[in-house]
């Protein structure tokens, strides 16, 4: 891929320094240097948003037609697609992922361009049911400049859940990008600007707007020009943006934090629940919204489960993302690792035992990077802070539960009501307990498998909206009625 310097961002449609503090990135497998770039500023917010509202008005893209933007997300999708090995490898340096996810992750982001696309073909304006004199109709607009901010757990995919149908809607977008991971964000709105140049369109369509802090953020926000923000992060950030967009009267949607359940029953095929708990919490070492955090098992087999997932979790290989055999890898940052250790460190107090990891792994392979082990713990009431708050990291709490009405009282005891997975043979207990569960989503006998086409949300602290799904790009319109008269006979006050 043509690499622009990577200390330049994309504001108002071009690739230049940012004005604000300049934001020193690391690789979290070694602890090396990347790059700097310098963030974006409030100022630099203002113009890429002032840019931003003209290009919406620009004819050449308030008037192109559906089939043709759906061509141009086509084409996005197939340029992701072209440069998935260099995005993924990106990717890895900046999180410490494995090069599989990332690659995972590039390929989905490339499949929601494509999806959004045909969602936008096939997208339908209606005509209503008249109750007078008049042809009545329905149709949609775009809302104009949308802010979208993301976290640094999935750059790229989360960056394209709200791209993708925002661009669709005819909307221009300013992107922020996690301060621990902008690089990937960057590398994908150079080449969101290269098909945007290509088809003679502004590139001030997005603005790629990396920040320290909450800086560019609450710039983004409390812009004027922004007149719907879509949020994906933590929940108390969640809340105050959600108080900042109901002061302005703006949609927003908010994809919050999680605690989720994982269910095994004592039906449940034990080789499956154990490799499904595993990846359910382990996979992406922990840094998962939806990781299954919470383990209930029933009692009649709760010590025998856990003993043989732990004797199993200890055999999980640790080591950097670019080692095809790594399995759990480094954490985002160094920071964020000494956060997660805190967490084990309050489980101990709190009484709980750690049965395995709980510490750093040792070993010069390691010495230098933001390494955790996987962790499981057990002994701890479900209202103690380990089992209740979200660690974003490589651990698993154990509780048993005795029959479904414990369950279900213990599982949805949590702000949260992100997601579940239940292990089961018996279908109608899956069915049940599926509907039971305070989840947005819930995988039964599988966990963490997404499709674009299916709606995603939260219930309760973890969520406002949803993004996904079949009517992904109306969220980022406005809808509109229009009356047609068809009497020819003159209105009451007409002489």
């Amino acid at each position: 891929m043509p690499r622009t310097p990577v200390d330049e961002i994309l504001i108002a449609g071009c690739s230049r320094r940012g004005a604000g503090a300049p934001i020193h990135t690391v690789n979290p497998a070694d602890g090396t240097p990347i790059t700097t770039v310098h963030a974006a500023s409030p100022a630099d917010v203002d113009e890429a948003a002032e840019a931003a509202a003209e290009a919406v008005a620009t004819p050449a893209w308030r008037d192109l037609l559906p089939h043709r933007r759906a061509r141009l997300l086509h084409r996005i999708g197939d340029l992701i697609e072209e440069h998935a090995d260099d995005l993924s490898a990106l990717q890895t340096a900046d999180t410490g992922k494995t090069l599989t996810e990332t690659r995972a992750l590039a390929l989905s982001a490339a499949a929601t361009f494509r999806y959004t696309a045909a969602a936008l073909e096939t997208a339908e304006d209606s005509l209503t049911p008249a109750r007078g004199p008049y042809v009545t109709m329905s149709v949609h607009e775009p809302i104009g400049v949308v802010g979208a901010i993301n976290p640094w757990n999935s750059p790229i995919a989360s960056d394209a859940q709200k791209v993708a149908p925002a661009l669709a809607g005819g909307n221009a977008v300013l992107l922020k990008p996690a301060e621990w991971t902008p690089l990937v964000s960057l590398a994908f709105g150079r080449l969101v600007h290269r098909v945007l140049a290509e088809e003679r369109l502004p590139t001030a369509l997005l603005s790629v707007l990396p920040g320290k802090g909450r800086v560019v953020g609450d710039a983004i926000v409390t812009h004027p020009l922004v007149r719907r923000i879509g949020f994906t992060g933590g929940t108390t950030t969640g809340r105050a943006i959600a108080r900042t967009a109901a002061d302005k009267l703006a949609p927003a949607s908010l994809e919050l934090g999680g605690k989720s359940p994982t269910i095994v029953r004592e039906d449940a095929d034990i080789e499956q629940a154990l490799a499904g708990v595993m990846f359910g919490v382990f996979s992406s070492s922990g840094q998962s919204c939806i990781a299954g955090s919470r383990l209930f098992v029933h009692r009649s087999l709760y010590d025998s489960f856990v003993a043989e997932l732990v004797e199993r979790v200890r055999k999980l290989r640790v080591g950097p993302g670019t080692d095809p055999d790594t399995q759990v890898a480094p954490l985002v940052h160094h920071r964020h690792r000494d956060a997660v250790a805190a967490y084990v460190d309050l489980a101990r107090e709190e009484g709980g035992r750690v049965l395995c990891g709980g510490a750093v792994p040792e070993g010069e392979a390691y010495a230098d990077g933001a390494y955790y082990l996987a962790t499981v713990i057990d002994g701890l009431p479900n209202s103690a802070r380990t089992c209740q708050e979200e660690i974003f990291g490589p651990v698993l709490v154990a509780l048993p539960y005795d029959d479904e009405d414990d369950l279900v009282r213990q599982a949805n005891d949590s702000v949260y009501g992100l997601a579940c997975g239940i292990w089961t043979r018996d279908s109608r207990a899956a069915w049940r307990l599926a509907r039971r569960i305070d989840a947005g989503t819930v995988w039964i006998n599988t966990y963490k498998q997404f499709s674009i086409s299916t709606p995603f949300g939260g219930m309760k602290d973890s969520g406002l909206g949803t993004e996904k799904g079949r009517d992904l790009i109306r969220s980022y319109q406005r809808q509109k009625s229009l009356y047609w008269g068809t009497e020819s006979t003159p209105l009451p006050w007409a002489n």
